[in-house]
């Protein structure tokens, strides 16, 4: 009778050893628990740590509460302004009700993941190429907020969505970078115009100053001198006075139109008087004795 009882005790014991084994269950602290009893959902969300459910009645379902990372795959789409662009991004998302996740949604990482790929296609059709490029953050709260209103009824919050890159055809490429070409060198004519425009007007001025003092202007002259001198130069080219050489090109050109007049009069006076031009006539005249003889010989 003992012996039975014993048995009886040793075989309850296990009995209720094997129940807890398999009604035992741990929550890790990053999850939280969602219990279906007989199908039906248990209001009750199990916390993180040591919990029990009824073998063969309850069945667990550990939902993961930390932020995900999902790469969405790279979509091909046509802008706005009719560009052939693939486009990557990626999505930060986490789970805020459990109950929701579970049961709202049969896989909401996958749900997650068709819903940003579909509306990456959308945000590229609805844009131009160039906010592609640079008004990356607009775009990025665009894809947001598309991903978020279907999401919360998932029992998941969207944290972040970021476009990674954007990715061009070569011909696009090459077309964007002469126009880049192009503009830098606009740019660069504009500021040396500019440049040359300043330049010419400080010039004026100190034009202006020297001409006020002429000895300015040949100090500025041994400056230059002293300066081309400084560079060891085996050659050095002494300016010469734009003054002095208009000074000579004006004496030229009066002594030049004196000498004709001078010697069509000494020529013309002897052959009024009737006489006969002599050489020193002729020397008169210019220095050329056959001029004077052939104006001599004109007159008689």
């Amino acid at each position: 009778m003992v012996e039975e009882l014993v048995m009886a005790a040793v075989g309850a014991a296990s009995a209720g050893a094997a129940y807890v084994v398999a009604g035992a269950r741990v929550v890790k602290q990053y999850e939280r628990g969602v219990v279906l009893r007989l199908g039906r959902l248990r209001d009750e969300i199990r916390p993180p740590g040591f919990t029990m459910v009824i073998p063969g009645v309850d069945r667990l379902r550990k939902v993961n509460m930390q932020i995900v990372t999902m790469p969405v795959p790279a979509q091909e789409g046509i802008t706005r302004d009719n560009v052939t662009v693939r486009v990557d991004a990626v999505v930060y998302f986490k789970v805020v009700n459990p109950a929701e996740a579970v049961i709202a949604v049969e896989d909401y990482r996958f749900a997650v993941s068709q819903m940003a790929q579909t509306s990456l296609r959308s945000i590229i059709g609805k844009s131009d190429l160039d906010d592609l490029l640079s008004n990356r953050e607009k775009l990025n709260q665009g894809l947001e907020l598309m991903l978020d209103s279907p999401a919360i009824g998932w029992g998941v919050q969207i944290d972040r969505v970021e476009i990674k890159d954007v990715s061009l055809p070569e011909t696009m490429k090459r077309s964007m970078s002469r126009q880049a070409e192009a503009e830098r060198e606009r740019r660069a004519r504009v500021i040396n115009a500019d440049a040359e425009l300043l330049a010419s007007k400080k010039l004026a001025e100190a034009a202006a100053t020297m001409s006020e003092q002429p000895s300015a202007l040949q100090l500025r002259l041994l400056q230059t001198i002293v300066a081309v001198a400084a560079e060891k130069n085996s050659t050095l080219v002494l300016p010469f006075p734009v003054e002095l050489l208009r000074f000579l090109e004006r004496a030229g050109q009066g002594s030049g139109a004196a000498v004709p007049a001078g010697g069509v009069a000494a020529a013309g006076a002897p052959a009024a008087a009737g006489e006969p031009a002599s050489a020193g006539g002729a020397g008169a005249a210019g220095g050329t004795a056959p001029e004077a003889e052939r104006s001599a010989g004109g007159a008689a």
